[in-house]
């Protein structure tokens, strides 16, 4: 979980300096499922006796989604205006 989840934080960062716009949403969706990864890893670990889980980091992970979800929607509907 903790490779998952630090790399949306690595290719979000990454795409701050892309060398296109292509560039950028490629990056954005790597997020994207790092970020759907990281959700997986969290579902073992609220269904599973054996492992700790936080509600919080959960809450983190939904409202981190909404923010690169919504950054993929834009960047892909204004794709012929950039």
């Amino acid at each position: 979980m903790l490779r998952s989840a630090t790399s949306i934080g690595a290719n979000s960062f990454e795409a701050q300096n892309p060398a296109s716009k292509k560039d950028f949403i490629n990056k954005i969706k790597i997020a994207a499922k790092e970020l759907e990864e990281t959700k997986y890893w969290l579902y073992l670990c609220k269904n599973s006796d054996n492992y700790p889980f936080d509600e919080k980091l959960e809450s983190q992970i939904n409202e981190i989604a909404k923010i690169l979800y919504k950054i993929l929607s834009t960047s892909l509907s204004n794709r012929d205006s950039l």
